[in-house]
């Protein structure tokens, strides 16, 4: 989808990961059984409730007054995440996931890369946050429950 907003983030080193803030403003949202994927700015929220029942919060987005840290990896009981920063490919996956429904792809404007996309899967969860003034790709994978 076409976003009306300007794009925010400027690389992805200005980006953040937390869990358990509170739900941020969000430009679109997909809600599925279990989860809730969040389109914020360049940025993303997934909510979901935990097998205790608990409604759980993960957020990866530049966040004011938090240092920029994204981590290659955390784990925790029931939960793994996952990022990697690499190139912006060539052929951006984009229209593969503008047809999934069970991803949330957002366009900013200017550019057609300058895009940020969450998609369901199986027990967790992929995003992808693109910044074509720099050439990075941004990867994330959350998974819940045993691997």
């Amino acid at each position: 989808m076409r976003l009306d907003t300007p794009y925010a983030d400027t690389t992805a080193g200005d980006l953040s990961f937390a869990l358990g803030l509170p739900e941020l403003p969000a430009l679109h949202v997909l809600r599925l059984p279990g989860l809730e994927l969040r389109l914020l700015g360049a940025s993303h929220q997934v909510l979901w409730t935990t097998v205790d029942g608990e409604r759980s919060v993960e957020t990866v987005a530049c966040l004011p007054g938090r240092d920029p840290h994204l981590p290659s990896a955390m784990d925790s009981p029931g939960y793994r995440f996952e990022s990697t920063v690499g190139q912006l490919p060539a052929e951006p996956l984009w229209r593969e996931l503008a047809a999934d429904p069970r991803a949330l792809v957002g366009v900013f404007p200017g550019d057609p890369n300058a895009v940020t996309a969450l998609r369901a899967q199986e027990r967790g969860w992929c995003t992808w946050h693109a910044y074509p003034q720099t050439g990075e790709l941004v990867t994330t994978r959350t998974w819940l429950g045993e691997r």
